[in-house]
């Protein structure tokens, strides 16, 4: 029998309106059999996270300043959902002790993991159920790194005697009980993870809108959608800038092979985009997935005659980097020249010794910094089939006078990035989506 994983972000839980649809969701498919939800988010933009009131509440506490104004905004907000489902569920004792535990100056941790803890246990009693805290079944190392194999069994042997189940998203605990917490979006991870432990035949993650677009839609109006992409694109896609999913979330089912189905709460009979594997790809030749890109990197170029026949060349420069503790973006080279793409904010206040320590190291023929550039990634196994895909983005950058500072293609070929000004940013990516986009 298949199973479902389904995961709810904050605007689909934002009211009682909202938990009625995600009521009607999983109504809809039965096989949908374990949930994952995140908090309460916001009703409206200028609504504050439960999860922003809950930290300020610990702040309050750690400072010995009282927070019942704040703690009763989240307090009505909570019993009123539960009053408008018309739910038989007490939530004043949970409420009480979230409240007790804070103001004992509770870590930062527990108070941002209980909007999650609040939302998991309406969302259990609307659903039937059973709530399964995530204090239980999601294990971290007392470092706070998530100890992987343990929390895979242990939800392994907890859901195998539960048919049907709720398990908050975003926190879980350290074998003495402390509550450790992902980066914000961790719920993304709790899905992936229980996904994963039950085999499931595909993980989807609701959210409020109808899966991945093709590009930034600030940038170009009405993008299409993206109906597939593969784990690979999705990756490039998102270590470009595109806001997709939490990057750790990706590991969990893509080593399973289990795909990943985003979808809109608002929108429920809309497909959204599906993530597979690779070989589940069968992209069309001459087609791309996506355009995803990021501003403020500095180069720093490096020429040094016969510098391949110099061995070790590179990797002093890369130690120097190491040195300063800053990490690059992408390296293009020739046979003697290296340049480093950084991002400029990892440059700053160190810039200056980096340049002085190549010279002193690697005594080149020159060294020379351009700040403000951009970075734009086209991605698509397509892209792979089809002679002159380069010619094609090149093309359309000369005619819309965009200059391509710097030019970086993967061996996979799934990917071509260039390197643009920052004030042609906009315009780059706008000039190849109509390229390849009719």
């Amino acid at each position: 029998m298949a199973v479902k994983v389904a995961k709810f972000g904050g605007s689909s839980l934002a009211n009682s309106e909202q938990f009625k649809k995600v009521y009607n969701i999983i109504q809809m498919d039965k096989d949908r059999k374990y949930v994952v939800p995140s908090a309460f988010g916001k009703r409206s933009s200028d609504d504050t996270k439960i999860t922003d009131l809950l930290l300020l509440c610990g702040t309050h506490a750690e400072n010995n300043k009282p927070f019942d104004d704040v703690f009763s905004i989240i307090e009505n907000r909570c019993l009123d959902i539960v009053k408008e489902l018309d739910l038989d569920l007490d939530m004043t004792p949970y409420l009480k002790e979230i409240k007790d535990t804070i103001s004992t100056n509770a870590s930062k941790e527990y108070a941002a993991s209980r909007g999650e803890y609040m939302s998991g246990i309406i969302l259990s009693k609307l659903l039937g159920y059973e709530f399964i805290d995530a204090a239980e079944v999601i294990r971290f190392e007392k470092s706070g790194q998530l100890d992987y194999e343990t929390t895979i069994a242990l939800l392994k042997k907890k859901l195998s005697k539960a048919p049907n189940a709720v398990i908050p998203g975003f926190y879980g605990a350290t074998g003495s009980g402390r509550i450790v917490t992902f980066s914000r979006g961790g719920s993304d991870v709790t899905g992936a993870l229980v996904a994963q432990a039950v085999d499931a035949s595909v993980y989807e993650n609701f959210t409020d809108v109808c899966g991945l677009l093709m590009t930034n839609p600030c940038i170009v109006e009405n993008p299409k959608p993206i109906e597939k992409v593969t784990y690979r694109e999705l990756r490039e896609l998102a270590y470009m800038g595109a806001t997709v999913i939490h990057e750790d979330a990706i590991r969990p089912v893509r080593d399973a092979a289990i795909p990943l189905n985003i979808r809109n709460t608002n929108d429920p009979s809309h497909p959204g985009t599906m993530i597979v594997g690779d070989v589940e790809q069968n992209a069309s030749a001459g087609t791309i997935t996506g355009i995803a890109g990021k501003k403020d990197f500095t180069v720093i170029a490096i020429e040094q005659s016969y510098m391949n026949s110099h061995v070790g060349y590179a990797q002093k420069i890369l130690s120097i980097l190491a040195d300063f503790d800053v990490s690059f973006e992408c390296m293009p080279s020739g046979i003697d020249n290296i340049s480093l793409v950084i991002e400029s904010s990892y440059l700053e206040g160190k810039l200056y010794d980096i340049v002085e320590q190549i010279r002193l190291q690697c005594n080149p023929d020159s060294v020379e910094v351009y700040p403000n550039m951009a970075l734009i990634a086209t991605v698509g196994r397509g892209m792979i089939y089809m002679p002159g895909m380069s010619s094609k983005l090149f093309s359309s950058l000369y005619n819309s006078g965009v200059n391509i500072r710097m030019i970086n293609q993967g061996s996979s070929e799934i990917n071509i990035i260039v390197g643009v000004e920052n004030d042609d940013f906009e315009k780059a990516i706008r000039s190849i989506y109509d390229a390849f986009v009719e």
